[in-house]
């Protein structure tokens, strides 16, 4: 606690030095807040004050529900007064005509930077957490309910305009071909590691009469008394998938649902099967491609710009899909539909509430949950749009768009004018708008961690994680020089002079390009003086940290080794860059005994290039 404290004295001494504000008030308030209220204060109270900030720049003033526990002088809050005063109007709390921008990205650094650490949240907030993961399937079954005819109708029509193309070229390859199923190096809810998921021992029923199993779990028949000691579970002894927390913020954990190997399996084929088809649909890819979030920052610093698009976020998002509107979407395309519906786990071992059965398509933790979110999202989008116009959409209206909407997860980009009415629409359908994150009035937008205001960057540089002590605590290390390097872009000197101090006992840090796998510093000044020379390569060398991150040791032999190499093989021409099956056939010759996700990550003090 001491370091972070530390550490935004002298951010604040930075924010004084840009901003030409004094700080010296606003460390007493926060020394005091802290010790009172401990870490929360950084982590809860300091990001409620940044939205709050975010919501008064999309509404131009300060309003009374905004800054709630802060003392106000005026119509402004006296902490960060000095700052807010080249924002907004200090009597009024109106916003000025020309607001520092310069002094919104600071403030926005100084309360938001601590939002996303790296920190469990108390057993209350996960308690609530998964209080309400349960709740949201008492809603979705409640709004599905009072859905229209005319609400399905509508969704049913416009779905079919956006995907048949892209979902018939699927139905017909998933029918002619199959699919090239694989394992990823996550958990799953057997609590299969690395290689010994290629020698599964359960498979349901349901994905046995689309996927038989002697054809997905074996290369060939030749196999099949291996195969002997699986298990077909009917429907009702499926095993659920495990619903656990991961921290997200210290505000309200984030809850994923963990699969089982035979569901992953098959959906991380079907998911490569999808985005080969819709990939080769130009205006569908345009509209939801999630191979990069670049489109939506794009688009938010246009929406900042000229105040044309706006920003919409949801909350609960994935866990607000109805399967009823995914089967909807999916109907008229029997493999895939089949595929989809046998691949997906219809129950849940929810902790404190035993195994329920889920109205939701899937939660984070399956492959098929955010494309298929994506597809619902963004045919809820032209609903809404569509009731706008006051008449049935056309193909060329939808087409007129492009590079005007956009979908990627629950990041949404509309045009201003159909915010209300995509938004009812979403609501109707059981989904949720957060009216915290989503903007449509003033300048500032945020889309896929980029932030803007007024076409200008924005974005808060974030602290993921607390500050090492010690070489053995390498995942804070990487954070901590992370951190130092972004900040030092952006020109927080004395910050980035803490951190140096800081990181300067634990490991040696040399100066080097954005392009070396060393640890150490960026500079625009150059690189680190040579230490010594490379003997083969004649090329500079520096002492300092390298990652290195050994794989558990897991064998792999027999009939589950032979259809790993012939799965990898079959992949070549659908490389995904976020798995294991990046590497070309036969490149890592230890993957059979080698596999899974590093158990810890280590750092070694030696020799490496600079650039």
């Amino acid at each position: 606690m001491k370091s972070l404290i530390l550490f935004l004295q002298e951010i604040l001494a930075d924010a004084e030095i840009w901003c030409r504000t004094s700080t010296t008030s606003d460390f007493q308030t926060i020394q005091r807040r802290v010790e009172h209220e401990g870490l929360s204060f950084l982590t809860i109270t300091l990001p409620n004050f940044g939205q709050d900030l975010q919501k008064a720049l999309d509404q131009g003033f300060v309003s009374d529900d905004l800054f709630a526990g802060f003392k106000r002088k005026g119509g402004l809050p006296q902490f960060l007064g000095g700052f807010l005063r080249l924002v907004f109007d200090s009597k009024k709390g109106c916003l000025l005509s020309e607001p520092s921008i310069e002094v919104i990205r600071t403030l926005r650094q100084i309360t938001l930077m601590w939002a996303k650490i790296n920190v469990p949240c108390s057993d209350t907030r996960v308690v609530s957490a998964i209080r309400r993961y349960v709740e949201c399937e008492k809603d979705l079954r409640e709004s599905h309910e009072h859905l229209s005819s005319k609400d399905l109708e509508e969704f049913c029509r416009i779905g079919n305009l956006l995907w048949a193309d892209s979902l018939s070229r699927a139905d017909k390859s998933v029918y002619d071909k199959g699919i090239i199923p694989k394992h990823g190096p996550g958990a799953t809810a057997d609590r299969l590691k690395g290689n010994s998921k290629w020698r599964q021992t359960e498979w349901s029923e349901r994905l046995d009469r689309v996927f038989p199993f002697g054809e997905h779990l074996a290369s060939s028949w030749r196999f099949f008394q291996d195969l002997a000691n699986v298990s077909i579970l009917e429907p009702g002894a499926e095993r659920p998938v495990r619903v656990i927390t991961v921290p997200k913020t210290l505000k309200s954990p984030r809850i994923i649902a963990i699969e089982p190997s035979c569901m992953q399996y098959v959906q991380q084929g079907l998911l490569a099967t999808i985005e080969k088809s819709i990939q080769a649909d130009d205006r569908a890819w345009t509209f939801i491609g999630w191979a990069s979030q670049v489109p939506n920052q794009h688009l938010a610093w246009k929406g900042s710009k000229y105040q044309t698009l706006a920003t919409l976020d949801l909350s609960e998002a994935s866990d607000r899909v109805s399967n009823q509107l995914v089967r909807l979407l999916f109907r008229n395309f029997g493999t895939l539909a089949d595929s989809i519906d046998s691949s997906r786990s219809r129950k849940a071992d929810v902790p404190g509430h035993g195994v329920i059965r889920l109205a939701k398509f899937a939660s984070m933790g399956s492959a098929l949950c955010f494309p298929i979110e994506s597809m619902v999202f963004l045919t809820l989008v032209f609903v809404g749009i569509e009731r706008e116009l006051r008449h049935p959409i056309s193909q060329k209206e939808i087409s007129s768009f492009l590079g005007k909407v956009r979908v990627y997860g629950d990041d949404i980009v509309i045009p201003v004018e159909y915010v209300q009415s995509v938004s009812n629409v979403l609501s109707t359908f059981g989904l949720k708008v957060n009216v915290d994150k989503s903007f449509w009035n003033g300048k500032f937008r945020e889309s896929c961690g980029k932030d803007y205001y007024d076409g200008e960057d924005v974005t808060v540089i974030k602290v993921r994680n607390l500050f090492p002590t010690s070489l053995t605590d390498g995942s804070k290390i990487i954070s901590a020089l992370s951190l130092r390097n972004q900040l030092y872009f952006v020109g927080f000197w004395r910050s980035v002079s803490f951190l140096d101090r800081m990181l300067e006992g634990i490991l040696p840090l040399p100066y080097i390009s954005e392009r070396s796998s060393m640890l150490g510093r960026h500079s625009f000044l150059g690189l680190e003086p040579a230490e010594k020379m490379c003997p083969n390569l004649h090329r500079p060398l520096v002492k300092g940290g390298r990652i290195r991150s050994n794989l558990p040791a897991s064998q792999l032999e027999d009939y589950g080794a032979l259809l790993k190499c012939l799965i990898r093989l079959e992949s070549r021409e659908m490389l995904d860059f976020s798995d294991e099956f990046t590497s070309l056939p036969g490149s890592d010759i230890s993957h059979l005994t080698h596999s899974g996700r590093p158990l810890s990550v280590d750092i070694k003090i030696g020799w490496g290039y600079s650039d």
